[in-house]
């Protein structure tokens, strides 16, 4: 079975996440989200965050497949890269935190990850294409997918723009990045600071 990728969404309050969702907007994702169907989330973000989300979905389809690639989303957990994103769904997700102590946040992504869980097989690693400096994805994966969760090992001290450059060349050179394991949940010191993570 082909690796797994979770990718982290893209900022939603972003200047290109409201030129996405301007009335005024005439280009063909605009158009594709304004429609009563909606725009597949996968080309959504990869036009909000640019670089970063276009390498990750760009290394993700090309890896693992559309089968084995999903989007981390608030308010809806993990999602396939052709779900819909549609007004009623963006207004949403804006409204709930990426927190890992917002249950609103939590609960769903935990949800799907437990789904996901049940059908890999023990030789299957799940890769998150996303920061693990905070909890708000490694804290609710971890105790749900072990030691399964493993992050690109040459992310570490990269900046997002360089990580989208990376996996755009690794998926020309058509050469899968190493993968290492995750650290355990961070615990939370007073105020909300925790450990020193790997980035």
């Amino acid at each position: 079975m082909p690796n797994v990728f979770l990718l982290s969404p893209a900022n939603l309050a972003g200047t290109r996440a409201k030129q996405l969702t301007s009335p005024r907007a005439q280009f063909a994702s605009a158009l594709r989200y304004r429609s009563d169907d909606g725009v597949m989330i996968g080309e959504a973000f990869a036009f909000m965050s640019a670089l970063y989300f276009r390498g990750k979905i760009t290394y993700s389809l090309h890896f693992g497949g559309r089968e084995n690639t999903f989007v981390i989303t608030p308010g809806f957990g993990l999602v396939s890269p052709d779900w819909r994103l549609t007004s009623e769904r963006l207004k949403k997700m804006r409204k709930i935190d990426v927190d890992a102590a917002n249950r609103r946040y939590t609960k769903p992504l935990r949800e799907s990850a437990e789904a996901l869980a049940a059908r890999l097989d023990g030789n299957s690693q799940v890769v998150l294409l996303g920061s693990v400096a905070t909890g708000k994805y490694v804290d609710i994966l971890r105790p749900i997918l072990g030691d399964r969760l493993r992050f690109p090992a040459l992310f570490a001290g990269l900046g997002d723009m360089s990580r989208g450059g990376l996996m755009l060349r690794a998926v020309r050179a058509n050469s899968e990045l190493e993968y290492t394991t995750l650290d355990s949940p961070r615990h939370r010191a007073p105020g909300g600071t925790g450990k020193m993570p790997l980035l």
